[in-house]
C-alpha cells in the first residue's frame, strides 16, 4: 500500500487501447506499456480520465490490471486505481474491489453532476476511505461542476487513509491557500501547470501528457526537487507546445492520436462518445512535429 512519502515524482495515467471493433486491445497495451517503463517513473494509475474509465466496464479494469501485472514481469510498480464515482455505495464497492486486486491506492474524484452539499462530499470521502484502501483525492472543477471550498479540502486531507490529492484546479490557488498549513502532499493533475505547481510545493505530478516525453517530466522534477527551478522552467518551456496540442481537444483523443502515430498502440480507436480529434488539429500536430523533428524522448 502506498502511504504519504510515496507521493512524489511522475505517475502517469495510462490509456486504455482499444481495437477498431472497440474491444481492448493487449497486443498493443503490452508495447504501449514496455515502452512506459522503460522510464524511472513511480507508478501508473489505470482507470482513470485518460483510459476512458466511463465506457469501461469493472471486468475490463480487472483484465487490464492483470495485464500489466504480467507486463511489469516481477518490476515493482505501484498501480493505482480510479475508483470514484458520484454514487458512495459503488464508490466504496469499486474500491473494494481495487484492494482485492491488488491497487496500492485508488483515486477518487470529487462526486460529480449531482452537484452535492460540502458536507455531503466530505462524508463520501470519509465513508469510502473506511474501507482501507490508501485514497488520493482528485479534486477536477471543471468536469465535476464543483469547486470544493478550502475548508472542506482541509476536512478530507485530514481523514484517516487520505494520503494525498491529485490538484486539477487550473491553477496554483489551491495549493498556495493550503500551504500555510501541514497538509498532505499535492500531485499536479493540470498539466499546463507542472511547474508552477512545483515552484509552490507540489511533490510530483499525475500528468496524461508524461505518456510521452516522459524522460523530460522526470527531469523536470528531478531539477524541481534540488531547487533548480529555473533549469526545470527551460525544460518545460519546451514541453508547453507538445501540453497545449494534447489538450486543444478532448483528453485522451489526441494522446491516442499521438501514440499510433509513433506505432505504439496500432489505432486512436476511442469509445462514444469520445472521438477522433479533428482533421485540423492533426495537421497543426504533424506541423510541430515535424518543426520538433518528432518528440523528445
Amino acid at each position: 500500500m502506498l502511504n504519504q512519502q510515496d507521493l512524489q515524482g511522475i505517475y502517469v495515467p495510462v490509456i486504455t487501447p482499444f481495437l477498431e471493433t472497440g474491444e481492448l486491445d493487449f497486443l498493443s497495451y503490452h508495447r504501449y506499456l514496455k515502452s512506459l517503463l522503460t522510464h524511472e517513473i513511480q507508478g501508473l494509475v489505470i482507470n482513470g480520465t485518460t483510459a476512458e474509465a466511463p465506457t469501461v466496464a469493472w471486468e475490463e479494469v480487472v483484465q487490464i490490471v492483470q495485464e500489466t501485472r504480467k507486463g511489469l514481469d516481477g518490476r515493482q510498480m505501484p498501480l493505482i486505481i480510479g475508483t470514484g464515482t458520484n454514487d458512495t455505495v459503488s464508490s466504496i464497492k469499486r474500491t473494494e474491489l481495487a484492494g482485492q486486486i491488488g491497487a496500492e491506492a485508488v483515486m477518487i474524484v470529487t462526486p460529480y453532476y449531482s452537484r452535492p452539499s460540502t458536507e455531503g462530499i466530505v462524508q463520501h470521502f470519509q465513508k469510502v476511505a473506511e474501507v482501507g484502501v490508501p485514497i488520493i483525492v482528485y479534486e477536477v472543477p471543471s468536469r465535476t461542476g464543483i469547486r470544493l471550498p478550502v475548508d472542506a479540502i482541509r476536512r478530507i486531507m485530514d481523514i484517516p487513509g487520505v494520503i494525498g490529492m491529485k490538484d486539477s484546479t487550473s491553477g496554483t490557488e489551491l495549493i498556495r491557500s493550503l500551504a500555510p498549513y501541514d497538509t498532505k502532499p499535492i500531485l499536479c493533475g493540470d498539466d499546463i501547470h507542472f511547474h508552477d505547481l512545483l515552484c509552490h510545493g507540489a511533490t510530483g505530478g499525475i500528468l496524461a501528457s508524461a505518456n510521452v516525453n516522459t524522460e523530460v517530466y522526470i527531469q523536470i522534477f528531478r531539477l524541481a526537487l534540488q531547487g533548480d527551478y529555473p533549469r526545470a522552467e527551460k525544460l518545460f518551456d519546451v514541453l508547453k507546445p507538445y501540453i497545449h496540442k494534447l489538450f486543444e481537444e478532448s483528453n485522451p483523443a489526441p494522446l491516442k492520436w499521438l501514440l499510433a502515430r509513433q506505432g505504439l498502440i496500432s489505432t486512436d480507436t476511442l469509445r462514444l462518445p469520445m472521438g477522433p480529434i479533428t482533421d485540423e488539429l492533426k495537421l497543426s500536430f504533424d506541423k510541430l512535429l515535424h518543426e520538433q523533428h518528432e518528440p523528445i524522448h
